[in-house]
């Protein structure tokens, strides 16, 4: 039996792939995750209202989405609920977060391997666009950094946003701030979707160099958006079958109800599944769930894909391009919201601290972020994350098995496999930080 191991670059976090090849043959692929951060242990004890500003700690990438989830499991403990005003703050953040991880995975992750560079910045750079004098890296950095003045904007700064917080929000948005990021967003909208067009292409390019778009095989999916219009502040989680038919639909204190989690002995992560079946989170399951975008560029892309792939669609390399789809979602639909008057009225409301316990939802990029707390004399006695990552395990291996079994054979290994380990796993964009909790 010989052992294949592929150390992976270009996700979050730490993690690499190990195969089993016997006799010409791949018999197993783990994804291991290879870094224990034990959050939840060293949170017990915590004063429970201090959690909103610690929690943007366990990553880098995710924090917007931790800081959100954790102010509102302490909102279902206190039993408060914030203002509209405070809500539709809250959606920009998620926006700002949003745009930030989807150009991060599409233009410096993935973007490589459509063209077989190492880095973005290795790229040719007659992909650049002359009309808009700028290299492709360069307007792929300037498309991400709209995400990162819209977090800095709604959440106070970026990395670890402080804005929200149990009751509200510290602040609303004052009306010169609101329009100079609104000119912006309009300004970038256009070069975002350019850049989204040259990217189909190369996928489409790509497809036709390497005669597949990876496992197609069906599978369920898990989000918690709506299917009119992205919701990524919701309350309801959903489950889709893969005829496209909706499986359940539960609140976030269900979860373990619905899913069923295990450990493994490789890796510090678990996984989880629908009914022992394979679950996929992330993009591809928003836009399989989704009728409409509810604006009108992201609405086009949507219409293109389905009209492409079909509805539910299952190959993963489209995961990136439903993160291109929901990347200009986020444009237009930060412009909805910069257009409204955002500094009208208090925006937070008074709470009075109570022992209990409490879920908080959010749609992360990466899928259905959950955080569970019980309190008990103001302090955390538990802290459970549940993360969005965790559900994509199993379709991940999946996924690496369908790739060995297309590049080993009796006759060798072709060197392939090493560059479809890589665009299998950089499909899911999995954040490691976040799920080894």
């Amino acid at each position: 039996m010989t052992t294949l191991r592929f150390p992976l670059s270009r996700i979050e976090g730490h993690a690499r792939v190990e195969m089993e090849v016997e006799d010409g043959k791949v018999i197993s692929a783990q994804f291991q995750a290879i870094e224990m951060r034990g959050f939840r242990y060293f949170m017990q004890g915590t004063p429970a209202e201090q959690m909103p500003v610690i929690v943007p700690r366990i990553c880098g990438v995710c924090s917007t989405a931790h800081h959100v989830a954790s102010v509102k499991a302490l909102e279902d403990i206190f039993e408060v609920e914030p203002p509209e005003l405070a809500k539709e703050i809250r959606e920009l953040l998620l926006l700002g977060q949003l745009i930030q991880n989807q150009a991060t995975s599409l233009f410096i992750f993935t973007m490589p391997d459509r063209v077989g560079a190492s880095s973005i910045f290795h790229m040719d750079e007659s992909e650049a666009d002359p009309e808009q004098q700028l290299s492709l890296a360069q307007r792929a950095l300037k498309v991400r950094q709209i995400g990162t003045k819209l977090i800095t904007l709604a959440g106070g700064q970026f990395i670890h946003p402080v804005k929200a917080i149990i009751g509200g929000i510290t602040s609303g948005i004052k009306k010169e701030d609101a329009e100079k990021m609104l000119s912006e967003v309009k300004e970038m909208l256009p070069i975002a979707c350019t850049l989204f067009d040259e990217y189909w292409e190369m996928s489409l390019a790509m497809r036709e160099r390497i005669g597949t778009w990876g496992d197609d095989q069906p599978a369920f999916y898990i989000a918690s958006t709506g299917r009119t219009r992205p919701q990524l502040n919701s309350d309801t989680i959903r489950v889709l079958g893969p005829d496209g038919s909706e499986r359940a639909s539960f609140p976030p204190h269900l979860i373990r109800e619905y899913l069923d989690y295990q450990e493994t002995e490789y890796s510090y992560s678990g996984q989880s599944s629908y009914k022992g079946q394979v679950l996929r989170a992330n993009s591809l399951a928003r836009m399989n769930l989704a009728l409409s975008m509810g604006t009108p560029c992201a609405d086009n892309y949507l219409d293109r894909l389905t009209k492409t792939f079909g509805k539910p669609a299952h190959p993963i390399l489209l995961f990136d391009l439903c993160r291109g789809i929901e990347m200009v979602y986020a444009f237009e639909r930060a412009i909805e919201i910069l257009s409204n008057d955002l500094d009208y009225e208090d925006t937070d409301v008074p709470y009075k601290p109570k022992d209990g316990e409490g879920y908080g939802l959010v749609e992360a990029p990466r899928g259905p972020l959950v955080h569970h707390y019980t309190v008990k004399d103001g302090l955390i006695e538990d802290a459970e994350f549940i993360i969005p990552t965790v559900h994509n395990m199993l379709a991940i291996e999946r996924a690496l098995m369908v790739a060995g079994d297309r590049y080993v054979s009796p006759s060798g290994i072709n060197l392939e496999l090493e560059k479809a380990v890589g665009r299998v796993v950089r499909a899911f964009d999995p954040c490691i930080a976040c799920a080894t909790q």
